[in-house]
């Protein structure tokens, strides 16, 4: 795991650090009507994508705390709080 880069000016307030092996990536999460926005960033601060996600069972509030969590890329998203973890799908990107 690689210690948290410092946060390109680029990215997003709200985006989390999700480390990896060899590298990691920023996260971002939106709510846009009923359909949430993953952005996903490199360190350096490049969108490597971007997509509107479904999530799979109702109870997730984007207004509390939560972290990505593994495993999350460009199709699916695993996210944490108070103790459930949500899975987001990508639907379109």
């Amino acid at each position: 795991m690689i210690s948290i880069p410092k946060k390109p000016i680029n990215i997003p307030k709200n985006s989390q650090w999700l480390s990896g092996v060899g590298s990691g990536s920023w996260f971002t999460l939106f709510l846009e009507q009923d359909m949430f926005i993953v952005n996903r960033y490199c360190p350096e601060g490049t969108l490597e994508c971007s997509g509107y996600f479904k999530i799979n069972k109702k109870g997730f509030d984007i207004k509390k705390m939560y972290q990505f969590s593994y495993l999350s890329h460009c199709m699916l998203c695993t996210i944490l709080q108070d103790n459930k973890t949500y899975i987001l799908n990508c639907i379109e990107s």
